[in-house]
């Protein structure tokens, strides 16, 4: 009878239905593929991790009870065609579920399969980051995106300051789509790959080394290895053969390299002498119990085979268990194993390959469904997958050969960067990118050097830097074409001194731009950098904003700026000179506080002090005598009031200001001398609408057009000096120019000989003179490294003397005209005593009220008047009256007072003693005639 069952069973599951054998609906077995090579770095610990997850699961009572996993592994055996056929023939089978393949090529095949056939793809292997779920829904990757791993090389790269890498990569969907991601985060950071060196797949060693010769003749030195590891050490040995292997060069490795190191272990001597100084990447997977667990069984599993445990043995061993949790979980919401023929199977039924036996799994959105939610712990730490359908918390660990072993010297994390510290120690932590957290330890580079590589060399292929130079027709001191092969001048001098400075040689060729007959431009010169005509540009060019656009610059070696240049003429002193160092408004508001300072003093002092009483006329001269005389300290009055003195100190300081402020102006107008120009500055030219000139050739043009909004129509360009100076002689009137604007550089060296010219106004921008390079350019650095070690040592300055030192003008001693100070120069003292005045005035004006009003009382007691024209009468009187009158008519009044209120106190008593003795006289009369009486 159980023979019967069983062939009952299997029957049904040959047939591909649902099997309810067992009390709780769940049929017995579930059929599971697995297709990769075997005999791979990665496949061959792979084989053992599935068998053993396949084991552990089936004897776990508590998932799947009842259900046993069947596993079909196949074996592609490096073919992508084979693995292709497998996938195939295990659709035939009713397969619910497809562990691989371990190739991203065939990846991208077998998806498009499993698509059609709801027939969910678990690869712990195929990293390529373009298998996207949007694509490829039933495609669930098990391991960790390349995408990540790209991120943590160009975030490695960043960290030393690196710029640009070589890429050495197979030639396959896994190789150029990786390459492609790192390209991409490089680019996020300003970094390039600067040459792609493709290699086929299973390059013979020719190959490699034709392609690596190539990559030598090349600038950067930092190489970056996506191969797989089935012959990516081949790629060290033909490396190590040509000396790449040595002081100056950086290897980074991605993971292939660490897998190797792990499975492999021990390499040969050989093999471990070609990878010194090697960095690699490692799929970071925590610490925990049941890892430790699964390493210590390693040994036993592998049965004495040289086959060590690598990171895609345990991402493998958790893709069986991840695939068991999500068939438990599909029985548990009632899925059901069955299968449907393809609709279009009747369409492929023609011919041997049989196609038409292909079947649709019926709860393959069910089951992809509780993979997607699968949360579970397993040996490669919390296993479940993000949004995006990758696995949460991608880290790598950045691996060092060193000897016959390998360190770690740090970590790279999504959350945080790169770190020392263990990524899960950082995922509770808000992420913190910033450059003081981003560390590594030290790392021993190819050539057992600890210092860091400077990344790049001067190519060796034997080329010369074409080198763009400005062909100048005017000042030719700075750059001075005199032949093909004869560049002399100012900037010429610099850059050679500078190149003498670097470490090593640059062999490169001077090729004049330009004409010969007009100044070439600047901004067109560095354009055709970018278009790859030169390899840099030397001369005399200005650093300006839409330059650095398009190029990188050195150093400045000189400091320049645009400024304008005016005629000029001399100004000699006149009878009135001594008016000059004010303005007429400063003058007249200077005047002003000197009759407000003495009028306000005045009727502070009036009341109390002698000197500033008197009759009218002899007050207003006091006012003017004292307001005036305060101009040279020279006042005689005394202030005897506390406001008087605090105002007269006030004002004493405001005068001593200006009083210096024009001495030394007129100083400086009676003994420098001085030149005059209509033009102030570029002020004057702005404002009116005279015809400007500037170098042909020059920015000055778009600058005064874009950024002053100059008409063009203004515009004159010059192309000498002697048109120049004959333009600015000439004068707008004459067809010449009213000024011209150009760089200080070139007018210090117009300016030297031609006295009769000028810079007026102040220098309108801040800008030097650089050479340009490429952008992200290693020589610009270490050009502008050599700049400033020449400005240092003084040669910098030598050579400028050699060059631009010249005789000076005659009127060195010279200089423009003196501006005359203004009222805005002071307006703030003036403020601050008007105020002071002010309050002073206020405070007088509450004293006299309150004394008014205390003396108003009294009188209007005595004459009992109240009109108002009577009270602002003796208000004026009283303001006026001094202060000891009111004091002692006041007190005057109160002896009065208390005489009066003596004398009624006296008639007071003598009008009581009357009444008392009438009433006592009274009393003894009645008693004198009662004794008659009687």
């Amino acid at each position: 009878m159980n023979i019967i069952l069983w062939l009952l069973a299997s029957m049904i599951v040959c047939n591909g239905l649902p099997l309810n054998a067992n009390v709780s609906g769940r049929p017995a077995v579930v059929n599971v593929g697995a297709i990769f090579s075997f005999k791979t770095v990665i496949g061959k610990a792979a084989k053992i991790a599935i068998e053993t997850a396949i084991e552990d699961v089936n004897s776990n009572p508590d998932i799947l009870p009842g259900t046993k996993l069947i596993l079909q592994m196949k074996d592609s055996n490096y073919s992508g065609f084979m693995a292709v056929v497998e996938a195939l023939l295990f659709m035939e089978r009713d397969t619910v579920a497809i562990i691989g393949p371990q190739s991203s090529v065939t990846a991208h095949v077998i998806s498009h399969i499993a698509n059609v056939l709801r027939v969910p793809l678990l690869s712990f292997s195929s990293t390529d980051p373009t298998l996207s779920p949007i694509q490829f829904p039933f495609f669930v990757r098990t391991g960790q995106n390349d995408l990540y791993q790209m991120s943590a090389i160009a975030e490695i790269i960043d960290h030393y300051e690196w710029r640009e890498v070589i890429a050495i990569y197979e030639d396959d969907d896994h190789g150029r789509n990786g390459i492609a991601a790192l390209g991409d985060k490089l680019a996020e950071r300003r970094c390039r790959i600067s040459y792609k060196a493709r290699l086929s797949p299973e390059p013979t060693r020719d190959e490699i080394t034709d392609v690596l010769v190539k990559v030598a003749l090349r600038e950067s030195r930092i190489l970056v290895v996506h191969v797989p590891g089935s012959w990516g050490l081949k790629v060290f040995s033909v490396a190590q053969y040509l000396g790449m292997l040595g002081t100056g060069y950086v290897w980074i490795a991605t993971n292939w390299l660490s897998t190797v190191l792990e499975t492999n272990s021990p390499l040969s001597q050989d093999a471990m002498d070609d990878i010194q100084g090697v960095v690699t990447l490692r799929m970071y997977t925590p610490d925990s119990q049941l890892k430790r667990r699964f390493v210590s069984r390693w040994s036993n599993l592998t049965r004495g085979k040289p086959i060590g445990l690598n990171t895609y043995s345990l991402y493998a061993y958790d893709t069986v268990w991840l695939l068991a949790h999500a068939i438990n979980g599909f029985f548990n919401q009632g899925g059901n194993i069955s299968f449907l023929n393809n609709s279009r199977a009747s369409e492929l039924s023609e011919g041997n390959l049989h196609l038409d036996a292909l079947s649709v799994f019926q709860g393959g959105n069910l089951l992809l469904d509780n993979i997607l939610n699968v949360n579970m712990k397993g040996v490669t730490g919390d296993f479940r997958f993000t949004s995006d359908r990758n696995l949460i918390h991608p880290a790598f660990e950045i691996i060092n050969v060193i000897g016959t072993g390998y360190r770690r010297v740090g970590y790279w994390s999504n959350h945080s960067g790169l770190s020392t510290a263990l990524p899960e120690t950082l995922w509770e932590k808000p992420p913190n990118r910033s450059s003081t957290s981003q560390m590594l330890h030290g790392v021993v580079w190819p050539g057992q050097t600890t210092q860091k590589p400077r990344g790049w060399v001067f190519p060796n292929s034997g080329r010369h830097l074409m080198i763009g130079v400005p062909h100048r027709v005017s000042y030719r001191e700075f750059v001075s074409v005199r032949g093909p092969d004869v560049i002399t001048g100012y900037c010429i001098d610099v850059f050679t001194a500078a190149l003498n400075l670097l470490p090593y040689a640059v062999p490169y060729k001077l090729i004049p731009f330009g004409d010969g007959r007009t100044n070439p431009s600047g901004t067109e010169l560095v354009r055709l950098i970018t278009a790859g005509v030169f390899d840099a540009a030397i001369g005399d060019i200005a650093i300006i904003t839409n330059r650095t656009k398009m190029a990188d610059f050195t150093q400045p070696y000189i400091e320049s700026g645009l400024v304008v240049v005016a005629p000029v003429w001399r100004k000699n002193s006149n009878a009135f000179a001594f008016l000059r160092p004010f303005t007429g408004r400063m003058w007249a508001v200077t005047a002003i506080f000197f009759l407000l300072v003495g009028t306000v003093v005045w009727i502070l002092e009036h009341r109390m002090n002698d000197e500033f009483r008197g009759p009218p006329r002899r007050q207003v001269v006091t006012i003017l005598w004292f307001s005036f005389s305060t101009w040279f300290f020279a006042h005689r009055e005394n202030t005897v009031s506390v406001l008087g003195r605090i105002i007269l100190i006030i004002w004493l300081f405001v005068v001593l200001i200006i009083n210096s402020s024009y001495t030394a102006s007129l100083t400086s107008i009676l003994t420098v001398q001085q030149l005059s120009s209509p033009i102030k500055g570029i002020e004057t030219l702005v404002s009116s609408k005279d015809p400007i000139g500037y170098q042909q050739g020059s920015f000055a043009r778009n600058y005064l057009i874009d950024e002053l909004k100059i008409d063009a129509s203004r515009l004159v360009a010059l192309n000498s000096p002697e048109e120049c100076a004959k333009a600015l002689k000439d004068g707008p009137h004459k067809g010449g120019v009213a000024a011209m604007v150009d760089d200080r550089a070139y007018i210090e060296l117009f300016l030297s000989t031609r006295c009769e010219f000028s810079i007026v106004g102040q220098e309108f921008t801040k800008n030097g003179w650089g050479f340009a390079f490429p952008r992200d350019s290693p020589l610009a650095v270490d050009m502008s490294t050599a700049i400033l070690k020449l400005s240092e040592n003084g040669d910098l300055q030598r050579i400028h003397d050699k060059w631009l030192l010249r005789r000076a003008c005659s009127y060195q001693g010279a200089k423009m005209e003196v501006d005359r100070l203004q009222l805005r120069s002071f307006w703030g003292l003036f403020l601050i005593c008007g105020l002071a005045c002010l309050i002073a005035l206020f405070l007088y004006f509450l004293k006299m009220v309150r004394q008014f009003s205390r003396h108003y009382s009294e009188e209007s007691d005595l004459s009992g008047q109240s009109s108002r024209s009577a009270r602002i009468q003796t208000f004026l009187s009283f303001v006026d009256e001094k202060e000891e009158e009111v004091k002692s008519r006041s007190k005057r009044r109160q002896m009065e007072r208390a005489s009066n209120r003596t004398d009624d106190e006296s008639n007071s008593t003598s009008f009581s003693i009357r009444r008392n003795s009438e009433f006592a006289s009274n009393k003894s009369l009645g008693a004198t005639t009662n004794r008659g009486e009687v």
